[in-house]
């Protein structure tokens, strides 16, 4: 198994809205202003429909689950769906509490994307398998993933 670097993309977010603990932990809802994505064989923009839908635990795991839609230069529309965790470390917590940019590998981010389109120039997306790693913005106004495919 080796993985390929699928695209790298990039989100504007909201002011995130914290809804409260709840029966599931703190529920958190950051709404996606836009953003790009570029990769070897997509490139585009992500529309300003999506959001991360986030759960912080009493273990302090971020649990995600995001949806957004993926517009790409040729006319062709993605729907991409993901769950993730994010474990935060000393570092990454010093980092957001100065408002600073964190970096891939300063907390544990991962999340497993799933795609869909019915565009059949990239019908090869719906039956893939994705991973990828992420970072933040400057007091959490972007997020950034690096995506990879897993092939064999």
């Amino acid at each position: 198994m080796k993985l390929e670097h699928l695209v790298t993309y990039h989100a504007d977010l909201k002011p995130a809205v914290v809804v409260g603990n709840g029966p599931s932990g703190n529920r958190v809802i950051v709404d996606v202003l836009g953003g790009t994505f570029d990769g070897p064989r997509l490139k585009g923009t992500i529309l300003p429909s999506g959001a991360d839908w986030l759960t912080v635990g009493a273990d302090g795991v971020v649990r995600l689950d995001v949806r957004a839609t993926l517009a790409t230069e040729d006319g062709a529309h993605i729907y991409v769906h993901y769950h993730g965790v994010s474990v935060p470390t000393d570092v990454s917590r010093a980092r957001a509490a100065r408002g600073e940019a964190t970096d891939f590998g300063d907390a544990y981010f991962m999340t497993a994307p799933r795609f869909e389109t019915g565009d059949s120039r990239y019908a090869w997306m719906n039956s893939i398998i994705a991973v990828g790693e992420g970072r933040t913005g400057p007091n959490a106004s972007w997020v950034e993933y690096r995506v990879y495919q897993v092939v064999n």
